[in-house]
């Protein structure tokens, strides 16, 4: 039983009783109804009790960069960040989960390791469209695609009639292509990148990259039929696109990233590769438009690509934007930050909870999960929303110490976090895999 005067349900924060049984939410009742529990937590009167984050959108790495993340240290900080389902990106495993045995593969070194509970993407690539039905027969929620180089050489790029032929083939059985949606031959036309100067990055990595890609992704999406997600979107220019489709009954959805919503071109010191990602992040006014965005449905969600790697990836004595790997580490901070600005904004507690747990759940197919709610797996967070700390990487759990947060004031501290009812201890991990369909 948890008890407190803030707990956020489906109808707003109230003083209520949260009763839980073999790890759902059985009861959902006013403060002082006494539900009996053989135990109990009492909430202090600064911590709100919230549904469990879900965020559709990390990147393990596990096997094969196990140096760069592994699932232990990436499921502790999702934790540690009242994050309590992630869902796990095809690449940049080795091998890319681009097939059954691959998924399998997976699914085995992760199985004994993992402190939240854990799903996986397939991967869209040319030559594996008949591998497309195992996979979705195998419990991955969807099909992540590139449209250009992904940075790693074993997961190729789709061409736009490669990703409508992989459309076309998901329609058969409801299966969803997730892309990254930026224009191989834009970025080809581009500056190149190159020394320390992150105004040379982002010329490299242009707006029009990511609208022409968004335009034809929304196009393949109106000749198929078919499901598809616009992964990171960064670029607002993109959103009239989203927006009609949408208007228009096509199943298109799109997330954007904490770092997209809270940090800004303008204020990136020359060599500061922590802050390189791909798309990058932009100006200050974009990063306003994406706000509208969310605010208006265009952006259905937030997820944080926590996407690591090994400190000498990010060229970090050099400061060269041309080599560092691109890739930011957010999966611990990304309620913090997003609160953060959100507060700043005028904007409530209630709407970055959903953003970042119930519409998530939603589009993932997750049937128990995102919500606080009877008949939902009991995946919470405590949260004290008006406590404040300052980043320090080396406090991470992730396994490399590096974020563009460091030394940030963030509001909101994650005090507590509950798997299917059993609270997280950090040494024992008590996730579960799950797949499509069950979760």
């Amino acid at each position: 039983m948890l008890r407190g005067r803030r707990v956020l349900g489906e109808d707003g924060i109230r003083p209520r009783e949260v009763g839980v049984v073999d790890g759902r939410v059985t009861a959902v009742r006013p403060l002082g109804a006494n539900l009996p529990g053989d135990r109990v937590v009492q909430l202090a009167e600064d911590e709100t009790l919230i549904s469990g984050l879900v965020d559709a959108h990390v990147h393990v790495n596990e096997p094969g960069r196990t140096d760069w993340e592994g699932f232990a240290s990436a499921t502790r900080a999702a934790a540690a960040g009242g994050v309590t389902t992630i869902v796990d990106m095809p690449l940049n495993s080795v091998p890319s989960t681009v097939n059954g045995p691959a998924l399998e593969y997976k699914r085995l070194v992760a199985r004994s390791q993992v402190f939240v509970d854990v799903g996986f993407w397939g991967g869209a690539v040319p030559g594996n469209r008949t591998d497309l039905r195992d996979l979705h027969d195998a419990g991955v929620f969807g099909f992540k695609c590139f449209l250009l180089h992904s940075g790693v050489g074993e997961f190729a790029p789709l061409t736009p009639d490669g990703l409508e032929d992989h459309l076309r083939e998901l329609t058969r059985f409801g299966g969803m292509l997730i892309v990254h949606a930026e224009d191989a031959r834009t970025i080809d036309r581009a500056p190149r990148p190159a020394g320390a100067r992150y105004e040379r990055f982002l010329a490299s990595r242009p707006r029009e990259a990511e609208n022409l890609a968004v335009a034809e992704v929304v196009e393949r999406t109106r000749r198929t039929g078919g499901r598809a997600h616009v992964l990171h979107l960064s670029s607002a220019d993109a959103l009239p696109a989203i927006r009609s489709a949408k208007h228009d009954g096509l199943d298109l959805t799109a997330e954007t990233c904490p770092h997209y919503l809270t940090l800004q071109a303008e204020d990136v010191p020359d060599g500061a590769t922590a802050y390189k990602c791909c798309p990058p992040i932009r100006e200050a006014d974009n990063r306003d438009q994406l706000w509208e965005g969310l605010l208006d449905g265009t952006i259905d969600y937030i997820a944080s690509d926590h996407s690591p790697a090994p400190l000498e990836l990010k060229d970090l004595p050099g400061g060269d934007f041309g080599i560092a790997w691109g890739g930011i580490s957010s999966v611990q901070l990304g309620l913090p930050v997003v609160w953060t600005e959100a507060r700043r904004r005028g904007i409530g507690l209630e709407r970055v909870v959903e953003w970042m747990s119930a519409r998530p759940a939603t589009r993932t197919g997750m049937r128990r999960k995102g919500r606080l709610a009877e008949g939902y797996d009991a995946d919470l967070a405590v949260f004290a929303p008006e406590e404040t700390f300052v980043v320090e990487a080396a406090r991470l759990h992730h396994r490399n110490p590096l974020t563009p947060y460091e030394g940030r004031t963030l509001s909101g501290v994650v005090h507590r976090t509950f798997v299917r009812g059993t609270e997280v201890d950090h040494e024992n991990p008590r996730g579960r895999l799950i797949s499509r369909g069950e979760a």
